[in-house]
């Protein structure tokens, strides 16, 4: 996402916008994991330094799923330092949380030239299982964790429900968000859409208008070499909040542009300049580290170095399908010349030889869309895919128009090319697809923008919602980047108003728009509906901050619901978010 940099100015551009299964870890008995003894002469380290990252687990199949830690065997082996010697560490899962009854386990080696992480990706597990795990060193055990198995590929599944966030820029504020969904113990899953972490130095893009860093980043500067992406992960992972988050449930990740750097595009990015190296080796390295640190299957493996490629589809049972995508590593550059937020009439948008997706996930996202392959064809999409435009033309006029003049993009004017907006062609491949081949119940689930949206995604974006839907897409607020509010620094919100209303009034397939809230959200999936619940941030009573990001301790409060009902393609309210699970999903 776009974002702004006062003090590189010309570089940016400005988009609009507990402790679940905490138990504290101990050393484990003699005999109860095949780890050696430590040395007498080595003094014995706790798990806190062991594992001071924490666990986490991810990607979650039938019978397999990723597990995640890193070990700090020695004082010197701080990440991204390349020190510290060769280690052997032990992984176990158990269907109990005291570990009396470990099912599977194993022994994996780690060493600096991973950064010390070690990720194994657990087989031979039951469908739709609650599983605990932990790893262990020298007899040190880390915390446990809590992972979840999706149902067997022929199971339907009475729901599945999701926590879903996007946007966390450790600088801007506290994780409250986090925290608060690591309280809930209802969730199959937590589907993270996309900047998990930023790249900027302290000063920038901080909090507000004047950019204050409530939390300074770690290396103090742009991370651009592999040591620093590397040490941004690990201040990342050192958050409680977010500790906890990964400790409660598996999460499924894809990136957007901040995992490397911002507005990345194929062979570039608007945060990159010749004085940073190579774009493609900045890349290169800030991918590794990703690979590294995150409990992600990439190339459809858990092994480091065999390639980059992050979307995959994971899939619970009948009821749903979710396809991950990744929109910044085969996409054209954006169309430039206009700053976000004016609409761009650059009719380059609709460029056919432009893509956002690539060629080969193009044709892997329309497989996707294919009716057989489970009910509820859910997308993780890092950027938002409805149009939001102004001065629209109706379709079956567009082409006569542009046969004369060749100025008009397709769906009129877009506010922000960095979104499908700006690649017009691929959105209307995909939705034509989905109508051609008559795919119901698709379902775009998006980051990115900062805000709550929820769409409906017409054929003709003149003529809605008077036209057909191809499907919805609900987009979650950040958990603390800027939102327009920020942004802005008007309190009141009388200038979001203005602008929520004027997009509102020219989309008439947005039927929600929350432009100044921070928190998180959570997806209910059932073969009747699928409803998104937003949950916004506020400080505490009492606590004297006016922006609960400043506030460790925000309080989150449920803000709106909507939903669409099974072969609609259509959004509509919700009286009251989705209850707690009463089938035994909180054991």
């Amino acid at each position: 996402m776009t974002t702004p940099d006062p003090q590189h100015v010309a570089r940016r551009t400005v988009l609009a916008t507990g402790a679940a299964g905490a138990v504290g870890a101990t050393a484990l008995a003699s005999g109860s994991a095949a780890a050696e003894p430590a040395p007498r002469t080595r003094p014995r380290r706790s798990s806190a330094q062991l594992f001071a990252h924490g666990v986490a687990s991810g990607d979650p199949q039938p019978t397999a799923v990723v597990l995640w830690t890193r070990l700090t065997p020695t004082a010197a082996a701080t990440p991204g330092s390349g020190k510290g010697p060769k280690a052997h560490v032990t992984w176990q899962v158990a269907t109990d949380a005291r570990f009396r009854r470990i099912v599977k386990q194993g022994t994996v080696t780690t060493s600096a030239s991973r950064d010390h992480t070690v990720k194994v990706l657990a087989t031979g597990l039951r469908p739709a299982t609650w599983y605990h795990y932990r790893f262990v060193h020298r007899g040190v055990a880390s915390r446990p964790g809590r992972t979840r198995t999706a149902p067997a590929r022929d199971a339907l599944p009475g729901n599945l429900r999701l926590g879903v966030v996007s946007c966390a820029n450790l600088q801007a504020g506290f994780f409250s968000a986090y925290r608060h969904l690591a309280r809930r113990r209802d969730l199959h899953a937590v589907l993270h859409l996309g900047d998990y972490l930023y790249e900027y130095a302290p000063g920038q893009y901080g909090r507000g208008q004047g950019n204050e860093d409530v939390r300074r980043h770690v290396p103090a500067r742009e991370m651009v070499s592999l040591a620093d992406y590397r040490q941004r992960h690990a201040q990342y992972k050192r958050d409680p909040d977010l500790q906890d988050l990964h400790a409660l449930a598996p999460m499924i990740v894809t990136w957007d542009d901040h995992e490397v750097t911002n507005d990345q595009w194929r062979d570039g990015a608007e945060n990159h300049d010749a004085s940073e190296g190579d774009y493609v080796r900045r890349r290169a390295r800030a991918h590794r580290a990703y690979d590294e640190w995150m409990p992600v299957l990439m190339d459809g493996t858990a092994r480091l170095g065999d390639g980059a490629r992050l979307y995959r589809r994971l899939q619970f049972g009948q009821l749903a399908e979710l396809s991950m995508l990744d929109l910044r590593t085969y996409r054209s550059q954006q169309v430039g010349g206009v700053p976000t937020p004016v609409p761009n009439p650059d009719a380059t948008v609709s460029d056919p030889d432009r893509t956002i997706l690539g060629r080969q996930q193009m044709a892997w996202l329309k497989a996707s869309l294919q009716q057989e392959r489970a009910q509820w064809k859910l997308v993780g999409n890092p950027v938002m895919i409805a149009p939001v435009t102004f001065g629209q033309v109706p379709r079956d006029l567009l082409d006569p128009v542009n046969d004369v003049t060749g100025l008009l993009p397709a769906d009129g004017a877009p506010y922000n090319t960095d979104q499908w907006d700006g690649y017009t062609a691929d959105r209307r491949e995909v939705l034509d697809h989905i109508r051609d081949r008559g795919v119901k119940d698709a379902l775009f689930l998006t980051g990115d923008i900062h805000s709550g949206w929820a769409c409906e995604l017409p054929y003709d974006v003149a003529t809605a919602p008077l036209s057909d839907s191809a499907g919805v897409e609900f987009v979650c607020s950040s958990v603390t980047s800027n939102n327009l509010k920020d942004i802005t620094g008007d309190p009141s919100g009388a200038t979001t108003e203005v602008v929520e209303a004027g997009i509102l009034a020219n989309n008439r397939h947005i039927k929600y728009l929350d432009f100044d809230s921070h928190g998180f959200s959570v997806l209910d999936v059932t073969p009747a509906r699928a409803q998104m619940d937003w949950f916004v941030l506020r400080p505490r009573e009492g606590s004297g901050a006016t922006d609960p990001r400043a506030d460790r301790a925000a309080e989150a409060v449920w803000s709106v619901s909507y939903r669409t009902l099974a072969g609609t393609g259509r959004v509509e309210a919700a009286d009251a978010p989705v209850g707690p699970r009463t089938d035994g999903g909180d054991r």
